[in-house]
């Protein structure tokens, strides 16, 4: 996949259709010890925090990549065309502490330009954090009852904000 640089003053997204209807794979670890986890992601945010473009993802403690997101002080999420939806499925659905889930999804893990979390060969967007900040959702801080129904077992995510270091894309797709 053909990517170029994109400056963060420049970067133009729909970020509701880009989290919630196309998804994304957030990757946490150090591709040089070659050790990483990915998990597929819908929901989450992008915007400026204290001041610094934020990338902010939520995962749940029963996750694999909870364990990698805790250790490694860097991740990145990136998106990838269409084709590429049974692999993000696949990735969402699958532990990677039964196996490599991310050769079984054929995808190709890549070093970062500035994070030791990985990028995707196949990916026409890859952004790439470094981790800021993490709290736990308080479930006495919910405004809203309905969301409860997303938490039959109570295990609520843990929201971690990254300040994005460096983002590559096809640039057609992601710049302004």
């Amino acid at each position: 996949m053909e990517r170029s640089e994109i400056s963060v003053d420049e970067f133009c997204i729909r970020s509701y259709q880009l989290i919630e209807k196309q998804w994304l794979l957030l990757t946490s670890g150090d591709f040089h010890e070659g050790k990483y986890n990915a998990m597929t992601i819908g929901w989450g945010s992008i915007g400026s925090m204290w001041s610094r473009p934020f990338v902010q993802v939520v995962v749940r403690p029963t996750r694999y990549t909870y364990e990698f997101m805790n250790i490694y002080p860097t991740f990145t999420v990136t998106a990838f065309p269409n084709q590429y939806r049974k692999a993000l499925a696949l990735l969402g659905s699958k532990s990677g502490r039964d196996g490599d889930k991310i050769t079984e999804a054929a995808l190709t893990p890549i070093a970062s330009k500035q994070v030791a979390a990985p990028g995707y060969a196949e990916a026409n967007l890859i952004i790439e954090c470094e981790k800021t900040y993490w709290d736990d959702m308080k479930p006495e801080n919910f405004l809203n009852k309905d969301i409860f129904q997303k938490y039959p077992e109570n295990d609520y995510h843990r929201i971690y904000f990254g300040e994005i270091k460096n983002i590559t894309g096809d640039a057609s797709l992601y710049a302004a």
